[in-house]
Parts: structure tokens; sequence; C-alpha cells
């Protein structure tokens, strides 16, 4: 069956960096879009950043435009995304989703704080 689990997640202070990770199973993470997004507390989950099937093609939010990066590996079936400069507003739980098969990951809370 499809699986994401998300990892990665943890307290760090503004200005430092964190890598998620998103490994999938039961599909392959090359031949879907995949996404993350994010859900701040008593905030609506939002899209912070889409990679296209079958290329390199990246798509992000202007709030992490050039802070953060999706990549994935297809050789371990998972998806990154990089998170530089972290800011307060970046603390959110972390979603992991695969447009294809509509599924989502359990999430990976991320706290920014000093």
């Amino acid at each position: 069956q499809v699986q994401l689990v998300e990892s990665g997640g943890a307290l760090v202070q503004p200005g430092e960096s964190l890598r998620l990770s998103c490994a999938a199973s039961g599909f392959t993470v090359h031949r879907s879009g995949m996404s993350w997004y994010r859900q701040p507390p008593g905030k609506e989950r939002e899209v912070v950043a889409t990679i296209a099937p079958s290329s390199r093609s990246t798509v992000y939010a202007n709030s992490v435009k050039g802070r953060f990066t999706i990549s994935r590996d297809n050789a371990e079936n998972t998806v990154y995304l990089q998170m530089n400069s972290l800011k307060p507003e970046d603390s959110a739980v972390y979603y992991c989703y695969s447009t294809y098969w509509r599924a989502w990951g359990q999430g990976t809370q991320v706290t920014v704080s000093s």
C-alpha cells in the first residue's frame, strides 16, 4: 500500500538549518508530483514546495523561496526538504504529499525558537 513517512523535525534556533525526509513505499516518487505542506498551530495547511514528476522542476511558496529546497532521491525513493535560515514563523507540522496518489504522511514537527 502507499505510505509516506516523514522524519527530521526538531527544535532549532532562528537562523539554523534542518533537512526533512519523506520516505515513500508502495509507489515510485519519480513518477509522482511530490509536495511539502505545513500547518502552523491554529492555521490552515499550506503548500511549501512542489517537485514535478520525472523532472527537477520545482515551485516554492513566496515565504520560503531562496531558503528552502525540495529534492528527490530516486534510488532511496525519498523526497527531502532542506530548510535554511529558519525563522520562528516556519514553526509548524510539516507533511509530505503525493499528488498522484493523494496520500499524506503523518507529519513531523518543526519548532524554531530561541
